[in-house]
């Protein structure tokens, strides 16, 4: 059985090494499924309009630390080839989506087929891993400010895993614990420097780079850490 894998890193700065651990462990994942290749991630960075800095910092890190070979896909405000483009998500041991604008980046997704191959690239057992915009982005509802920046608020994720979630939980931990309680919801919080491996749609384990992995219970009104699961 082909194993469908997300990691979902709650936040941190690839620059300063903040996620060092957690990519280590992604790049751990993306040398296994190359074998005796090298490996190759694909970075996708829609939801910072396809911040080019942004893809030189992951570059730096995957191959000037991890010898990992990266590629880019370029989709906003240009012409697409959709072969080439095609071809980066089937050479790709793995994705790393890029944080920002969270819903932006669902659109524009749909609208350019980047959708379609992110799918097609999970369904076949490549590891899907993004932080921030890239890590809430397939849950059912997520917390963002995607739409007036500082205004915190729920938005329809792809729904390819249950539940809520909220990037950035040591930051909108108050904020976030509100809403859940009040409404009596179930939902994942994510700090920076920290992420949520899930497996086939279940939640397999945390993985820490200094942060940690929550689970909200809306209806007991608890806070619990989580590691293994």
């Amino acid at each position: 059985m082909t194993e469908k894998r997300i990691v979902a890193i709650g936040g941190g700065e690839l620059k300063t090494r903040e996620t060092i651990k957690i990519d280590e462990y992604i790049a751990g994942l993306a040398k296994r499924a190359a074998g005796a290749r090298r490996a190759c991630g694909l970075f996708v960075p829609t939801a910072s309009h396809d911040c080019m800095p942004y893809y030189n910092t992951f570059h730096k890190v995957y191959t000037g630390i991890f010898d990992i070979k990266t590629d880019v896909a370029l989709t906003v405000n240009r012409e697409i080839d959709p072969e080439k483009l095609r071809g980066k998500f089937e050479k790709a041991d793995f994705l790393y989506v890029g944080g920002g604008d969270t819903v932006f980046m669902l659109d524009s997704w749909r609208e350019s087929g980047v959708l379609e191959l992110v799918r097609e690239a999970y369904d076949r057992g490549v590891p899907v891993c993004g932080l921030s915009a890239g890590a809430i982005c397939w849950f059912e509802e997520m917390y963002s400010d995607s739409v007036v920046e500082g205004e915190y608020a729920m938005y329809p994720g792809l729904g390819w895993i249950k539940g809520k979630i909220s990037p950035h939980y040591d930051q909108r931990m108050l904020d976030f614990d509100e809403i859940v309680l009040y409404n009596r919801f179930r939902a994942w919080g994510l700090e920076n420097a920290a992420a949520l491996e899930i497996v086939n749609g279940e939640p397999l384990r945390s993985i820490s780079g200094g942060g940690k992995v929550w689970i909200l219970d809306g209806s007991s009104g608890e806070r619990i850490e989580k590691a293994e699961f």
